[in-house]
């Protein structure tokens, strides 16, 4: 897409993904999507090791849609969240998996007036495998085993339409020193709300908001402390 060129190598048992070619309207976007990629000069590489289960699959997946995710990322393309998450409720239908969202999409399951970039799940580390499998054919990245220091054991991301994400198996610290709305707290005070035809576990309101008041994102406590009204 446009000026993107995605590569891959194999180097010592690890697969490498990277991309380059990241104009100034994508440049803000791609420090963000691609955090937890290295940037050397101009490119962004990952490695992953050579047995990573659905590699080839993610692989081609890469190179069709990061360009798509980086531009629904710079907010120069719509985000179709909401046929998304419908995918994400139909394949984990009947399935033995549990989920819950976070972040800005658990605001607009509530109904929220707000359309966030992706879709923030969380889930326990096995669930996290399942989700691979499940979203095989459109996985951006293998799920594989994180460092110690990264928010979860396991981290997925795929693209169905928008980026769909997800931690399995958050880690503790992630409570420290204050409460998140994605960790252990949150998963132990978690609510149901409805979105169409499905029934979506999403954090308490309080968390989020106290989350947000810690960001100084005052747009977001205003849209939390709206919602909150209108429950009563």
């Amino acid at each position: 897409m446009g000026g993107l060129v995605t590569r891959r190598w194999s180097e010592a048992g690890t697969v490498f993904f990277a991309v380059s070619g990241i104009g100034p309207e994508l440049a803000g976007a791609a420090s963000s999507l691609l955090m937890n990629y290295e940037q050397v000069g101009t490119e962004w590489r990952r490695g992953y090791p050579a047995d990573a289960p659905c590699l080839e699959q993610a692989w081609r997946n890469f190179a069709g849609y990061i360009g798509p995710a980086l531009r629904q990322a710079a907010r120069l393309d719509p985000v179709p969240w909401r046929h998304a998450l419908r995918e994400l409720c139909r394949r984990t239908s009947g399935r033995p998996v549990r989920w819950w969202l976070t972040g800005s999409a658990a605001l607009a399951a509530r109904g929220a007036a707000i359309v966030p970039a992706d879709l923030d799940v969380v889930c326990g580390v096995a669930d996290a495998v399942v989700l691979s499998d499940l979203f095989a054919d459109a996985l951006l990245e293998p799920v594989v085993p994180t460092a110690a220091d990264w928010i979860s054991e396991r981290w997925g991301r795929a693209f169905c339409g928008a980026l769909i994400e997800w931690i399995g198996g958050a880690r503790s610290f992630v409570d420290e020193p204050y409460v998140s709305d994605f960790g252990p707290a949150a998963a132990a005070r978690l609510e149901t709300v409805t979105f169409e035809d499905w029934q979506i576990r999403v954090p308490p309101l309080d968390l989020q908001r106290a989350v947000s008041v810690r960001r100084g994102r005052a747009d977001r406590v205003a849209l939390i402390d709206a919602l909150a009204t209108a429950a009563g």
